[in-house]
């Protein structure tokens, strides 16, 4: 009776152990990292690309198109344990409700989400590469595949290109919401195909090619930034994801490889061959939707949203602006008088300026357009369309954008400075919301007159390609 009761206990606490360890996976990098070192832990001597091949099994990811450049036969891969093998299934298997919840992503500590098919799938080919930089497949697996679903013309489809979405917890995300209708090829996924090429070809170097799988993801999504933030940073962490994609890739020779991936599915579906005057309507449209896919993941800032950070809502009805703007003008913040470094950080500074902005101030929202941290992402205030508080008299008719910290005496980050100056100054022209001939004008948060003894004003007066600064 004893030894029947002793092995009743020992099944009890193996399900219980196999439960609990199944319920402390959420939906975060670190949680799928986690999951990941215990596929590596069940075999020590194994290598990333047998890891690899063993989560793709367990996410049922092997369709032709990527046998075709995989190789593939993951008959002889082994299983993983049930409750493991769940959990990479549905933390990889990607798929967009009815509900416009979409499946198959993680938020990453950078604040952003990324799907995590496309950026396996691209570490994968980059693993098998013979030669460092000709990664056979990596632009078709990681993200022309899902390009050319999406730019293609189709007069049921009113969206090419995302949206992004929020997170229901952020400290244990379980379930991720579109903001707007989704399209055949969302933010995430964008996300997860740039770090997929950027990874890909990192690791198709031999030199560099990782020990182990985890190590690789750790160290590009959970590098914690130290005083000068970005300024020096290491090249391959995800902050840098835009920039690095940025560097490597040319458009119209991604154009091509979506073109080539529409060709190749046709042709592994036993389609006869597109003709040649077939081919070039398809580059000509690929081409124009590349244009949307430019200006919203290249010229672009990364912009984390609202729900994200945690904003409370607008009080009454917002003011909508009347597009073009003809000026930005540039603050920073006195209260916080740090610079942030992390999301985290960042979202609480936000947070806290918001609360100030309608409670002490009596405002309807925080007051700026967007907010620029250090951490490397801007995050959106009232946004393009809604009206701010930020300049006295020039509400109406300019985008108010602010850094967090102070910086009368000192200069904020050179990367933070670029993501205004540059990209998010670009975006703007390119999107039409602002035009091109436009003037900066420097200020402190908590007062709406310029401080020319700034440090931060006088470096404005040196961004020559906007203008003079207006006193």
């Amino acid at each position: 009776m004893d030894r029947v009761c002793w092995k009743l206990s020992l099944v009890f606490l193996v399900l219980l152990v196999s439960t609990c360890v199944e319920a402390s996976f959420s939906y975060r990098m670190e949680d799928f990292i986690s999951a990941i070192k215990q596929v590596e832990d069940e075999d020590p001597g194994s290598e990333p690309l047998a890891v690899l091949k063993r989560l793709r099994r367990a996410a049922e990811v092997n369709d032709p198109f990527i046998q075709y450049f995989l190789f593939s036969d993951l008959s002889g891969v082994p299983e993983l344990a049930a409750n493991l093998s769940d959990y990479i299934r549905k933390a990889v298997h990607h798929r967009v409700t009815e509900d416009a919840k979409e499946e198959g992503v993680v938020l990453t500590p950078d604040g952003t989400t990324v799907a995590l098919r496309p950026l396996l799938l691209g570490i994968e080919a980059g693993l098998l590469a013979k030669t460092r930089g000709r990664v056979r497949g990596l632009y078709l697996l990681a993200l022309a595949r899902d390009l050319g679903l999406s730019l293609r013309q189709s007069p049921t489809v009113t969206r090419r290109l995302g949206p992004d979405g929020c997170w229901d917890n952020l400290s244990s995300p379980q379930v991720f919401t579109l903001s707007d209708s989704p399209s055949l090829l969302t933010t995430a996924q964008v996300n997860g195909g740039m770090d997929g090429v950027v990874l890909g070809l990192e690791v198709s170097d031999k030199s560099r090619r990782p020990l182990k799988l985890s190590s690789l993801l750790t160290e590009y999504y959970c590098h914690q930034l130290e005083g000068k933030g970005l300024d020096t940073a290491p090249r391959l962490i995800s902050r840098r994801r835009r920039e690095n994609f940025r560097q490597l890739v040319v458009p119209l020779l991604l154009a091509r490889q979506v073109v080539k991936s529409v060709q190749l599915q046709q042709s592994l579906t036993g389609q006869s061959d597109m003709e040649r005057k077939e081919k070039k309507v398809l580059m000509r449209e690929v081409k124009e939707g590349m244009k949307e896919f430019v200006h919203m993941y290249m010229d672009c800032p990364p912009i984390v949203p609202r729900c994200m950070w945690g904003a409370k809502p607008y009080i009454g009805t917002p003011t909508n602006l009347s597009l073009p703007l003809s000026f930005m003008f540039i603050h920073h913040t006195s209260t916080p008088s740090k610079p942030c470094l992390t999301f985290e950080q960042c979202s609480a500074d936000m947070r806290s300026m918001q609360r100030f902005h309608q409670e002490d101030r009596g405002w309807d929202d925080i007051g700026y357009s967007f907010v620029a941290g250090s951490d490397g992402n801007i995050y959106e205030g009232r946004g393009w369309y809604w009206q701010g508080a930020h300049t006295l008299g020039y509400n109406s008719v300019g985008y108010g954008v602010s850094f967090i910290g102070d910086y009368s005496s000192i200069l904020p980050s050179q990367h933070a400075m670029e993501l205004v100056r540059d990209q998010l100054a670009s975006c703007a022209i390119i999107g039409g919301r602002l035009i091109p001939t436009f003037t900066l004008r420097g200020h402190r948060q908590m007062v709406n007159t310029a401080c020319p003894g700034d440090a931060l004003y006088s470096e404005i007066k040196t961004w020559k390609h906007f203008g003079d600064v207006q006193k």
